[in-house]
């Protein structure tokens, strides 16, 4: 700057030209830093938890009923696409409405709470546990393989380590609590397949499990199969 201020013909041009120039080019990172990015950030965490509150059951923190739709129509269209099974878990819990009964609300919330994170710990990271309800659960399973016997294989497995785990007994302030589940299955991977049928069809066969006595698995397939005889 002092260079050429020194030459009288540029010391104009400077001062209109090269001074706004240079406070530009030295004062941008500064506002970015302090200005926009700060706000860009604020704006990009609050739309985070808008989506974040749209999608996730307030008390459990799996995926709601608006989110689990959502990933069963691209869970459904994939399997056809592919050629490899997918599939649907209702899950209800056996003797929940007792326990709400006699110990009140909170150790109901208590059960609801904890059977999330046990389904959450043996489910998949590409797989998906949402409450739809209640105490109704969904899980989605992918990619069983290309069999729809040996994904239906596949998945009453996953169903029978789920019904396991969650008959673990809970502790609820110095109280041992017992909770049972009864476990539908969907197999997806069918053409005629929608996700409101896909639900309907495994809350069917999950009450083929609760009549069955509870922590049963019942597929749709054999439900159908069944009503034929």
């Amino acid at each position: 700057m002092l260079f050429f201020a020194a030459i009288p013909p540029l010391q104009t041009y400077v001062e209109a030209a090269l001074d706004p120039t240079l406070l530009t080019i030295f004062s941008t990172p500064a506002m970015y830093f302090w200005v926009i990015k700060p706000f860009v950030d604020a704006r990009d965490s609050a739309l985070s938890q808008v989506s974040h509150l749209a999608h996730t059951d307030s008390l459990t923190q799996v995926a709601n009923r608006r989110l689990v739709v959502t990933q069963l129509e691209k869970f459904i269209a994939e399997s056809i696409r592919h050629k490899d099974h997918s599939a649907v878990l209702l899950l209800d819990l056996d003797g929940f409405k007792k326990i709400n009964d006699k110990y009140g609300h909170d150790a109901g919330d208590a059960i609801l709470v904890e059977v999330a994170k046990r389904l959450t710990i043996l489910i998949r990271s590409e797989d998906m546990v949402g409450r739809i309800g209640g105490d109704e659960f969904i899980v989605l399973i992918s990619r069983l393989g290309t069999s729809e016997r040996a994904a239906c294989n596949k998945a009453e497995q996953i169903a029978k380590k789920l019904i396991a785990l969650i008959c673990v007994p809970f502790e609820f302030q110095g109280t041992t609590l017992n909770v049972g589940v009864s476990i539908g299955v969907c197999p997806l991977g069918q053409a005629f397949l929608n996700t409101e049928t896909a639900i309907r069809d495994a809350d069917i066969a999950m009450f083929q499990a609760k009549k069955a006595g509870g922590n049963q698995v019942v597929i749709f397939e054999n439900v159908k199969t069944a009503q034929l005889f």
